[in-house]
């Protein structure tokens, strides 16, 4: 049996989306830019799945920029914000996704800025009065914390953190890329300048994205060279890509409470499973509170055993189950976590990352947790 449980890396795409890209790779190949019919047809069609994104997510049309994916996006956000604005200050979680982490220490590196993060407990919970405190010495800073961690699934209260940020005159970005498709985002109606996606998440194509930037908070370009973008993002635009993101954004959106549900039933039986068939298993973070995680994500916490350390990713995969993740620390075939080691995690225990979607079934579930026992033993 085949298992893909690392949807948090990657999706499938949806069969609609495939149907929907396939006519630009056929028949309609226009370059978007030129004036003639071939020309205006695919840009008729950029405008749609622009105007498709924003009224999905409550935003304005002009305030959507297409890109490469999500680290393009946060990249775009995080330098050209700070550019922009003028910002001397940044500050930042210690377990973020590294196309967030990687960017400000590099602008720090440089000398753009001064980087501060926020704190976390032993549960990879942002501690909001240290942000404010932060914000308080450090007004009109640069703010980037993500919806939802993708290792451990925490969800983090975009509200608050965008009342606290405005409070102090600040530019708030979080990469909302494992939550977009997932969970309904109204951004009219939420504190916040720049927001980012990635098709691939969501049943779309790999290699295109999204990034949201207010209208009332606008930046610079990150990529020079042509008008496209409303001459935010030069190069000619990935025609392919960005009717694919918009259709897999508006299938998700179709039935996202369905799709939910679904994940949940299987993210639960699973955790059941676990619990009642392998001694010692905890989960990392909050990835096992229903209500305070991402469904989509379980970090799995595994009791240390000497024939499975740092080789689990690998003896899953034997069995044909895919997933990800790995210890607090390096070893020969997984590089340490730098999310479980902010969190204080043990560096005997192996950990994994099982991440589901709506492809996925309960005989899939069942299927792992039968492998885990054999590599774990039953509870007696």
């Amino acid at each position: 049996m085949k298992v893909y449980f690392d949807n948090a890396a990657t999706t499938a795409m949806d069969d609609g989306v495939i149907d929907a890209m396939i006519p630009y790779m056929k028949e309609h190949y226009g370059n978007p830019s030129s004036v003639h019919s071939h020309g205006r047809e695919v840009r008729s069609a950029i405008e749609k799945s622009r105007k498709k994104v924003a009224e999905l997510l409550n935003a304005s049309p002009s305030e959507i920029f297409f890109t490469s994916g999500g680290t393009e996006a946060d990249n775009t956000a995080i330098v050209c914000g700070i550019h922009t604005h003028g910002i001397k200050h940044a500050i930042t979680s210690p377990i973020e996704h590294h196309a967030v982490l990687h960017t400000l220490e590099e602008c720090e590196k440089k000398g753009h800025i001064k980087l501060s993060k926020v704190e976390v407990d032993e549960f990879g919970s942002i501690n909001l009065d240290h942000l404010q405190e932060l914000l308080k010495a450090n007004p009109k800073s640069l703010v980037s914390i993500m919806h939802a961690n993708n290792e451990i699934g925490n969800i983090n209260d975009l509200s608050a953190i965008g009342n606290i940020a405005k409070e102090y005159d600040a530019f708030f970005h979080s990469d909302t890329v494992q939550t977009m498709g997932h969970y309904p985002h109204d951004l009219k109606n939420l504190p916040i300048d720049a927001v980012v996606a990635g098709g691939h998440k969501f049943h779309g194509p790999k290699g295109a994205g999204f990034l949201y930037v207010n209208k009332a908070k606008k930046i610079t370009p990150f990529i020079y060279g042509g008008a496209q973008e409303r001459n935010m993002r030069g190069g000619t635009e990935n025609v392919i890509g960005i009717v694919g993101i918009a259709k897999a954004l508006e299938l998700a959106y179709e039935d996202m409470d369905g799709h939910r549900k679904h994940i949940e039933k299987l993210k639960s039986r699973f955790i059941e499973q676990l619990q009642e068939n392998i001694a010692g298993v905890s989960f990392n973070g909050l990835s096992a509170d229903m209500d305070k995680s991402l469904y989509t994500v379980l970090n799995v916490s595994l009791p240390p055993s000497e024939e499975n350390s740092g080789m689990l990713l690998f003896n899953l995969d034997l069995h044909g189950i895919s997933a990800s993740g790995g210890s607090a620390c390096s070893s020969g075939a997984t590089v340490g976590s730098h999310v479980l080691r902010a969190l204080g995690a043990s560096a005997e225990r192996d950990s994994v990352r099982f991440s589901f979607s709506r492809f996925n079934t309960a005989e899939e579930v069942d299927y792992t947790v039968g492998k885990l026992k054999e590599l774990y033993g039953v509870i007696a």
